[in-house]
């Protein structure tokens, strides 16, 4: 009889009472505890715990009497208030609340190009708020219909349209193999397809995910998927890369999931199905079907520009992704490729053209863009195997007069007696240097460079000029239109990368050129190769990455225009008001900087020889010459300002990388390098604290005395070690001893 009621106590107890899932998570917070320590306890994964708080999935026997107890005795430690027994109500998903449209037929007439791939045109929606408006996500999910705490307070975008649920989708499965998609702002879809050509068609034609073009003449985002480790096993795709095919970048061609995507019709891109895959169709009756998917797990998101959010949970990786897809893109890439992808977007390659005499419309070149076809860069121009260079002996190395060399700067120099007395080493570091460079830049647009002997220097005209700068002297310049004296040799040079004076005639972009003649020194080029069709191509590429990063940097506490003090104590810990945050303005900043370098992508993979073409040569965006002029105007840039502040001041720097300059100073802040008056202004045309892009903030301090060991550590037999390389952590490895 003992063991019939022991059945009975074990049934009762198989329906243990439990508060509703925003409540469990509230009791659990309200102790301190974490998903990690109830896990261990109750002999569950914490992803199981997670689950349960979310309302995903309920608890089991086993498990569940003893999560109910605890969720009792916490109940009594912490009695619910009125205001949060609001919260734990039960929430619509917004994947409920928001009824499914068919989606928007294409208007061919308003394409980007007529002849071209095309995308939908879709009703207008109504706004989305910002994904990063929105408080940070809970940890966990749940399935829609079910409560969650994190939709009570993170509003779903309540938008209508082909893109109703904002531009990409995270998608989880649980223990049971059922798979949720977090969208932005809360959002969270069921996910019905059980295969991945399943999954391709239902993110075409239900789950209404993607992003209206950013111009009028281009196409509208596809759909991201974002696949977590336990969605790639849902959907027969490893949770990670064998060491074969990490070396490969994709899985092979023979793998079941890309047979089953072929046999649906479905086709993949040369780069094949890696860590970032796009997935598509041909496109028929005008109408664009492709779907982007990102597989964290397989290291598409470079911990470079991605820093943690590999590690994310689902709800908190959405938003981070959303964050940079509303404010830049929706991602395509790593962030080198978007920032490429992005100034195409922005300045798309064609247009409709009016109608014809049959009413029709058709594909022209639009005004302003680099057209559609690839163009070959000068001799001079090219890099090291590039085609145009085949005629050249094999092993030839080019020097100065042959190759133009417009590079970020890496120089330094020893400490003089005087700033070894000084007790600091003070690193200042430019905002988005490149950025700020490409901004008003004129580049060559959409024809070939024409070849010139003995030009007369026109700075309005982008190219490359062969003229000799070796005259210009350091120690007398030109200072905002004035003459001034400086010490020779405390200044690097402004025309070479590693700041040594050049030796003679030597190929400059444009803005070098033009800098030697605003400090004051005739040129005579010998020869030039010129782009006369020009334009600012990159303005509303920098104008739209410019926005994205000061306005995440406004979302975690630094706005523009603050006072100098008060935006050095914005700036200390600000990646810790919210770390996801954090994210974006790193994935931001590397946006800027692998864009311009993609323009002069290297070959890559084993089976390319010198001469040959490689694929990165067929795109229009392969430009090497705009990048030579991004980077030499952001090399000029920082030397206009070091040499203002020198002439202003007398104080030099002792090492410059790239967009860091470190000083000796008085003082451990910025403020004892840059003089600022009562009124808040400090010497024209020199660095300026602030957070806009061009503006400078603080890099790192160290003592003067660290200073001294690098440099005795690190240098010898004429070497110089480059401070600024390690002013911000102090540390230095035992790869850069040699050790």
């Amino acid at each position: 009889m003992s063991e019939l009621f022991d059945a009975v106590d074990a049934l009762v107890a198989s329906r243990s009472p439990l508060p509703p899932p925003a409540e469990r998570k509230r009791l659990r917070q309200a102790h301190g505890f974490t998903l990690d320590e109830v896990a261990a306890t109750l002999k569950v994964r914490r992803a199981t715990v997670g689950a349960w708080e979310s309302g995903k999935t309920e608890p089991r026997p086993p498990q569940r009497e003893p999560y109910a107890h605890l969720l009792k005795q916490l109940a009594r430690l912490y009695p619910t208030s009125p205001a949060s027994a609001e919260d734990a109500t039960p929430a619509i998903s917004a994947a409920t609340a928001v009824p499914a449209a068919p989606p928007v037929p294409a208007e061919a007439a308003h394409s980007a190009a007529a002849a071209a791939v095309t995308a939908p045109v879709p009703a207008p929606a109504a706004p989305a708020p910002s994904p990063a408006a929105a408080p940070r996500p809970a940890r966990g999910s749940r399935r829609p219909g079910a409560p969650r705490a994190a939709a009570a307070h993170s509003p779903a975008p309540a938008g209508s349209g082909a893109y109703a649920h904002g531009p990409l989708l995270v998608l989880d499965a649980d223990d049971e193999q059922q798979v949720t998609g977090f969208g932005t702002g809360g959002l969270l879809l069921d996910v019905t397809a059980k295969s991945l050509p399943a999954l391709v068609e239902w993110a075409l034609s239900e789950a209404r995910v993607g992003a209206q073009k950013l111009h009028a003449s281009g196409r509208d985002a596809d759909p991201l998927l974002v696949l977590t480790a336990a969605a790639c096993e849902r959907y027969g795709l490893p949770a990670a890369l064998s060491d074969a095919e990490r070396s490969a970048g994709r899985l092979p061609e023979g793998h079941r999931v890309i047979k089953l995507l072929e046999r649906a019709g479905w086709k993949l891109t040369r780069r094949g199905l890696g860590p970032w895959a796009r997935i598509y169709r041909p496109v028929t009756g005008g109408r664009r079907q492709c779907v982007q998917l990102c597989i964290p797990s397989w290291n598409a998101l470079d911990d470079r520009a991605w820093g943690h959010a590999a590690t994310l949970e689902p709800a908190e990786l959405a938003r981070v992704l959303g964050v940079y897809a509303h404010r830049v893109m929706t991602p395509v890439g790593s962030s080198a490729v978007s920032g490429l992808e992005l100034m195409t977007a922005l300045n798309p390659p064609t247009r409709a053209s009016e109608p014809d005499q049959d009413g029709k419309r058709h594909s022209e070149h639009r005004p302003g863009s680099l057209g559609t076809e690839s163009l070959d860069p000068a001799p001079c121009e090219a890099i090291d195997g590039h085609p145009v260079l085949a005629h050249l002996p094999r092993f030839h190395i080019r020097g100065p007069q042959e190759r133009l060399f417009e590079e970020a700067y890496d120089w330094a120099r020893d400490l003089t007696d005087a700033e070894c007395m000084q007790p600091h080493l003070v690193g200042i570091d430019v905002n988005l240097a490149f950025g700020a460079a490409a901004n008003g830049a004129v580049v060559g647009l959409d024809a070939h460079p024409e070849h010139v002997t003995a030009p007369v220097f026109d700075p309005a005209v982008p190219g490359s000029w062969l003229v000799d700068l070796s005259h210009v002297d350091l120690s007398r310049v030109k200072v905002a239109k004035q003459w001034r004296d400086l010490e020779g040799g405390l200044l690097p040079s402004p025309f070479t990368p590693t700041g040594e004076r050049p030796e003679g005639p030597a190929w400059y972009a444009t803005p070098t050129v033009a800098y030697a003649v605003e400090l004051g020194y005739d040129v005579t080029p010998v020869e030039a190769w010129v782009r006369p069709r020009s334009g600012r191509f990159l303005d509303g590429w920098y104008k739209r990455l410019r926005d994205a990063y000061v306005t995440t940097m406004a979302d975690l506490g630094v706005a523009e225009k603050l006072p100098p003090g008060e935006f050095l104590e914005a700036m200390d810990g600000y990646r810790g008001r919210d770390p996801e945050l954090g994210i974006v303005v790193d994935a931001v900043k590397m946006t800027v900087k692998g864009g311009i370098g993609k323009l002069q992508e290297k070959a890559r993979g084993g089976g390319w020889v010198p001469g040959q073409a490689w694929p990165a040569l067929a795109r229009p965006t392969w430009r090497p010459d705009i990048r030579a002029a991004v980077i030499s105007r952001a090399r000029v840039n920082m030397h206009r300002k070091m040499t203002a502040l020198a002439a202003a001041t007398g104080r030099y720097p002792v090492a410059v990388l790239s967009d860091c300059a470190v000083y000796t100073a008085d003082g451990p802040s910025p403020l004892d390098v840059l003089p600022y008056d009562q009124d808040g202004k400090t010497v024209p045309g020199s660095f300026r604290l602030g957070v806009s892009p061009g503006m400078v903030k603080h890099e790192g301090t160290q003592d003067v005395l660290w200073g001294v060991g690098v440099l005795e550590q690190l240098g010898g037999e004429g070497k110089v070690a480059n401070l600024a390389r390690y002013i911000k952590t102090g540390e230095v490895t035992a790869r850069d001893t040699g050790e």
